[in-house]
């Protein structure tokens, strides 16, 4: 097995196009991370505030903060496996063209799969944009019917 510079080099080629995808999953996942973040705050603020003052307003936008919350867990999952489906494509490039192991079906399955859970992904983040929208706009219209 004399692996050549030229080969190594057509290897690195192969790979790039899934790194560039890699670096978009990664930074989907810190999007994602931050929507979490954002929801998690403000869930501890309206869960402060239910123990000072049981309104039912407050409930309400916890339970769907906790709904966000569950649909934003799911899009970082699908994420992440994203993710290391793609690193697991990479890594069998290489290995496929070192060794000269018939990994082309493989290869063609993890990125199929790798492209499934980013699809499920996004589609789990604009439900969660959607609910967010949603919610939003239920909340302007309530305080503009206070009259605030």
């Amino acid at each position: 097995m004399n692996i050549q510079i030229s080969d190594i080099g057509h290897v690195i080629q192969l790979a790039i196009a899934p790194v560039f995808l890699l670096t978009g999953v990664a930074t989907k996942l810190t999007v994602l991370t931050n929507r979490l973040a954002r929801i998690i705050d403000r869930s501890r603020v309206l869960e402060d505030r239910l123990q000072v003052n049981h309104d039912i307003q407050y409930t309400a936008e916890l339970d769907i903060l906790y709904g966000r919350a569950h649909l934003i867990n799911a899009a970082i999952t699908l994420s992440t496996a994203c993710g290391l489906l793609i690193c697991v494509v990479i890594a069998m490039l290489f290995l496929g063209d070192t060794t000269s192991l018939p990994l082309d079906r493989y290869i063609a399955a993890f990125f199929v799969l790798a492209m499934v859970a980013l699809i499920g992904s996004f589609c789990f983040l604009l439900r969660e944009i959607f609910i967010a929208s949603k919610h939003m706009r239920i909340a302007h219209v309530a305080r503009r019917a206070r009259g605030r």
